[in-house]
């Protein structure tokens, strides 16, 4: 992948959500909630606070989607991001 954000864009990949629910139910892909955490991978020039490999938690419905290389990722905008875990 040979992507670079810019300005205050971060690149990140979604984790999966729970297929399961803490009481052994299995969830179909229709009722999963989207996923509001992901792995940092790039960061652009003007971002400080979040380094490469953090967790971070967004704004649902929030960023681009992005196909590389046959890969989902999403590319955010700083005011989006929450916090890091």
């Amino acid at each position: 992948m040979n992507f670079k954000p810019l300005g205050k864009k971060i690149l990140v990949q979604l984790q999966e959500v729970e297929s399961k629910t803490a009481s052994g139910i299995i969830l179909v892909d229709s009722a999963k909630e989207k996923p509001n955490t992901a792995k940092v991978l790039a960061t652009g020039t003007e971002v400080n606070d979040i380094n490469v490999g953090d967790t971070v938690v967004f704004e649902n419905f929030r960023g681009t989607d992005l196909t590389l290389d046959g890969v989902d990722y999403l590319v955010l905008d700083l005011e989006n991001v929450i916090g890091i875990m």
